[in-house]
C-alpha cells in the first residue's frame, strides 16, 4: 500500500501545492490578513480556538483552487480575496463540527480541538466561523457568488447526514457513496472554482473551472479514503483507521467486500459494526484491502476522475494558473501530505 500511495521525494519538493503558494503569494497574503481579522472576538475563546485550527498547518487548498481559478479566467482582485478567505472559513467550520462528529484525537497531526476546548466549543465556534464566511460573501457584492457558496454549504451538510446515515452499512452502493463524497467534499471544491472564475469578472470560464473542481474533489476524497487503510496522519490530518473505526464505507471497503469470500464478507459485515468491532479488525482490515487489490483499484478511480478534471482545463488559455491546476490533478492522487 506504501509504495501505491507515497510519490516520490523528487515530486514531494517541488509539490503543486508549493508551486500554487509561491505563484499566489501576494494574493495568499491578502487571504491570510482576512482569516486573522474576522477571526478576532473580544470572546477571548473564539480567537484562539480559530487561531488554533485555522493556523493547524493545513495548505489552503480550497482558497488556492478559488485564487488559482479566479488567476486563469481573466485575473484576482479584493472580492477574490474575501471569497477565499469565506471558503477557509467554510472548509474549516465543517472541520471543528467532523471532529466532534466522528470523535476524532488529532487534526493535521495535533490534538484536535475538540480535545482541547471540548465538544461545545468547538461546535459554536464553527459555527461562528460560518456565520464570518457569509459575511465575507456578502462583502463581494456578488449575490450569484453568495447564491453558490450558500449552496455549497447546504450540500455539504446533507453530505455529511448521508454518511451517517450510510454507516455500518455494507450493501452500500458504489453510486451512492459516490454521492456522499460528492456533496461532503467535491461540493466546496467546485463552488470555490467556480466562485473564484466569477470573481474574476469574465463568466467565459465558469463552468469549465467549476467541472474542474468537481473533478478534482472527487478525486482527492477517494484517495483520502484509500490513505485511511495505509497511509500517515500527515497525509490525511487525522489518526490512520479513523474511518474504518468510526464504521465508514468507503471505495476501498466496497471493493474489498466485493472481491473478497464469503468469510472476508462476513468479517466485514461485523466489522464494520461498531459494536462489534475488535481490536485486531484493522490490522486484518488492511491486510483485505492489499490481498483484493482495493486501493489500487480506488486509486485508479481516482485518476480517472482526476483525468475528467483536466480534460475540463482543455479550452482555457495557457497560463502558470492553468498549468498549476492541471499538476494538482495529477498531484492530489500520487500524494501523501
Amino acid at each position: 500500500m506504501a509504495q501505491i500511495l507515497n510519490p516520490n521525494t523528487k515530486a514531494q519538493a517541488t509539490s503543486p501545492i508549493d508551486r500554487m503558494q509561491t505563484l499566489l503569494a501576494d494574493d495568499l497574503s491578502a487571504v491570510e490578513t482576512i482569516l486573522s481579522t474576522e477571526s478576532a472576538s473580544p470572546v477571548a475563546m473564539i480567537p484562539d480556538l480559530s487561531h488554533y485550527i485555522v493556523s493547524a498547518g493545513g495548505k489552503r487548498l480550497r482558497p488556492l483552487v478559488t485564487l488559482a481559478a479566479a488567476h486563469a479566467a481573466g485575473g484576482a482582485n479584493a472580492a477574490t480575496h474575501n471569497l477565499s478567505a469565506a471558503v477557509e472559513f467554510i472548509h474549516t467550520a465543517t472541520l471543528l463540527h467532523d471532529d466532534v462528529i466522528d470523535e476524532s484525537d488529532l487534526r493535521r497531526g495535533k490534538p484536535a480541538a475538540k480535545a482541547i476546548w471540548g465538544n461545545s466549543a468547538s461546535i459554536l465556534v464553527g459555527d461562528f466561523l460560518f456565520a464570518q464566511a457569509f459575511t465575507l460573501m456578502v462583502r463581494t457584492g456578488s449575490l450569484e457568488i453568495l447564491g453558490i457558496l450558500s449552496r455549497a454549504s447546504s450540500v455539504i451538510a446533507e453530505g455529511e447526514v448521508h454518511q451517517l446515515s450510510a454507516l455500518g452499512r455494507n450493501d452500500l452502493p458504489t453510486e451512492e457513496y459516490l454521492t456522499i463524497i460528492e456533496a461532503k467534499t467535491a461540493a466546496l471544491f467546485e463552488a470555490s472554482a467556480r466562485a473564484g472564475a466569477l470573481s474574476s469578472g469574465s463568466e467565459t470560464h465558469v463552468e469549465a473551472l467549476a467541472h474542474y473542481g468537481k473533478n478534482l474533489g472527487l478525486a482527492f476524497q477517494i484517495v483520502d479514503d484509500a490513505l485511511d487503510y495505509g497511509g500517515t496522519e500527515s497525509a490525511i490530518g487525522k489518526s490512520v483507521g479513523d474511518d474504518f473505526r468510526e464504521g465508514k464505507i468507503t471505495l476501498p471497503v466496497i471493493i474489498a467486500r466485493r472481491r473478497g469470500s464469503d468469510d472476508d464478507r462476513a468479517f466485514w459485515d461485523r466489522a464494520m459494526m461498531v459494536e462489534t468491532q475488535k481490536p485486531d479488525d484493522l490490522a486484518h482490515a488492511i491486510r483485505l484491502i492489499r490481498q483484493t487489490d482495493a486501493a489500487q483499484a480506488s486509486l485508479n478511480e481516482a485518476r480517472a476522475y482526476a483525468g475528467l478534471a483536466k480534460a475540463a482545463l482543455m479550452n482555457l488559455p495557457d497560463s502558470d494558473y492553468k498549468q498549476v491546476l492541471l499538476d494538482l490533478a495529477d498531484f492530489c492522487v500520487r500524494r501523501e501530505n
